[in-house]
């Protein structure tokens, strides 16, 4: 976020004394208000805090310029498009303060807008340590049709532009097109663990009733079958995933699921391949319902998806720093 420097006093010109040093101050005075007025237009009176002159406080205190938006993404809805981005404008103190400096944070955006078109590839069985799951799904969507794969992909973009400005390296499971559609569940969690990630989130939005409304964070359950054994990390996500719904429920206002987890927000599973063969701290967020019409006016709302990915941003950074 940059700032205006302060501003700096012009010299006052000094008063001429009376006497024989009259008629040569006269003589200076035309050269003295040429040699300020060419100091005026070189930007000195609004140059460093450095040099003679006190800064003045209601400049030094002043607003911050407002960070611009991020261009539209190729390939974003209309919804996206419409709605302001995640902000590139520098943040430059949480950057330069690197207080994420050497961590690692792994986003993982649920579904992919691709799925839709590779329905035999999504449809593809892959092991999750507990049984067999599809590859991945198409994942839900509002009434009015706006997708939940386009709803992650938003919100881990802004989520991604927070954690960078406080030194995490952020890498994401998929970005977009690329791939083309998935990954598959159990390729999602190796992404996080080839990457010895600090912490994993998976964003997500539920297609539940209407009237059931709120966001819940999911937990890893103790497994260990097959090739998945969470046992090592159950202690750490439960830490981690409280900690982003205390904050996303300060920073978004939205408050716990009313349909599961007992009004808590959280909830333990075990049938999940994205947690069952993690070996790093990783939970899910169910964000809202978009299929209820108070959620739905929500997530759809860029102002209202940046309040979200700060919220999680802010509980990453808390179990980060401990």
């Amino acid at each position: 976020m940059s700032y205006a420097g302060p501003d700096i006093d012009p010299p006052r010109p000094r008063r001429p004394r009376r006497g024989p040093l009259t008629v040569a101050l006269a003589a200076l005075v035309p050269g003295a208000l040429l040699g300020w007025l060419v100091y005026a237009a070189a930007g000195g009176s609004g140059g460093s805090s450095g040099g003679a002159g006190s800064a003045s406080p209601a400049a030094s205190s002043g607003p911050a310029s407002a960070p611009s938006a991020a261009p539209p993404r190729a390939g974003d809805s209309a919804a996206d498009a419409k709605d302001p981005g995640p902000p590139t404008g520098g943040s430059a103190p949480a950057a330069a303060s690197g207080t994420l400096k050497g961590k690692v944070v792994v986003i993982d955006p649920g579904h992919n807008p691709g799925n839709l078109r590779h329905p035999t590839e999504i449809n593809r069985q892959v092991d999750i340590g507990t049984n067999r799951k599809e590859c991945d799904t198409t994942g839900t969507s509002t009434n009015s049709g706006y997708p939940e794969a386009r709803f992650t992909l938003d919100v881990a973009h802004r989520l991604r532009t927070l954690l960078e400005r406080q030194g995490a390296t952020v890498k994401l499971t998929h970005d977009g097109d690329s791939p083309p559609w998935g990954p598959c569940v159990d390729e999602r969690a190796r992404i996080g663990n080839t990457a010895r990630a600090d912490a994993a989130v998976s964003i997500h939005a539920d297609g539940s009733a209407q009237g059931n409304r709120g966001f819940h964070v999911i937990l890893p359950a103790s497994v260990h079958a097959g090739g998945a054994d969470t046992r090592p990390v159950v202690g750490p996500s439960e830490d981690l995933g409280t900690r982003i719904a205390g904050r996303y429920l300060r920073l978004t206002g939205e408050p716990p699921a009313n349909y599961v987890g007992d009004g808590t927000g959280l909830v333990t599973r075990k049938d999940l391949g994205g947690l069952n063969l993690s070996t790093v701290p990783k939970v899910f967020i169910e964000c809202g319902n978009m299929r209820d019409t108070k959620d739905a006016s929500l997530l759809t709302n860029g102002a209202w998806r940046q309040k979200a990915a700060q919220g999680i941003s802010e509980g990453i950074v808390s179990f980060l720093r401990g």
